[in-house]
């Protein structure tokens, strides 16, 4: 049983998504949150596998209930997926940084939805990947004129294969297509992946991302 915290400050909005998700055989809503701040505490008390964030919620945002949520080490195995009503929004790409594995729009079709909180919730990060990746394309543009060194100085840890492998993860590629593109097994490619989460300190794929994007891997607007 996949268990979720609903943290949207209108009551419609989760009661719709209680409705839809709780109608699943493998799927429990465990608690709601009208705010950022309730939604760490029940995170905290409930320990959900997933929790649907709203961005914009009073008290505390989902962008710091999320850095919240995600720098508790009891409160590792909990995933998130931010909920926006914009494709381009700055709190969802700060989201994505503070540890969030994906995010979702709101209008979302029913089917995707329970298909993203099954995904999300076996482990895989990155939903929407197609818009996520415009997303994190258009904020690497803007912080170009300012780069930060942290993420040089990690890259610097990497090998050369690991390195392949990152901007791989940056273009999307599962574990499966990663392998067949460099001609690897499976296993080594999975190896591959999850030294990049220890070296890089990275929550999940969306984190690994991000990074392949603002160490430029990955270049905004290159061909897939």
């Amino acid at each position: 049983m996949i268990s979720v915290l609903l943290a949207d400050d209108q009551g419609l909005v989760r009661a719709g998504f209680r409705a839809l998700l709780d109608a699943q055989p493998d799927i429990e809503v465990v608690a709601e949150a009208t705010d950022g701040s309730e939604a760490v505490e029940l995170a905290r008390r409930e320990r959900p596998d997933v929790v649907l964030m709203d961005v914009r919620m009073p008290r505390i945002d989902g962008l710091e209930a999320t850095r919240r949520i995600t720098s508790e080490p009891a409160l590792a195995g909990t995933r998130i997926v931010v909920l926006t009503t914009f494709e381009l929004d700055d709190y969802v790409f700060g989201a994505l940084r503070a540890g969030a594995s994906g995010f979702l729009l709101k209008d979302i079709d029913p089917p995707d939805l329970l298909t993203a909180v099954r995904v999300v919730a076996d482990g895989e990060a990155l939903l929407a990947p197609r818009l996520t990746r415009r997303l994190i394309e258009e904020f690497v543009r803007q912080e170009r004129a300012a780069p930060t060194v942290t993420e040089g100085d990690q890259l610097d840890e990497l090998t050369p294969r690991e390195r392949e492998v990152l901007a791989l993860v940056g273009r999307g590629l599962s574990n499966a297509e990663i392998a067949d593109e460099l001609v690897l097994s499976p296993l080594t490619a999975k190896t591959h992946v999850a030294r990049l989460f220890s070296k890089l300190d990275a929550r999940d794929r969306a984190q690994l991302v991000v990074v392949a994007y603002e160490t430029g891997l990955v270049v905004p607007g290159e061909r897939q």
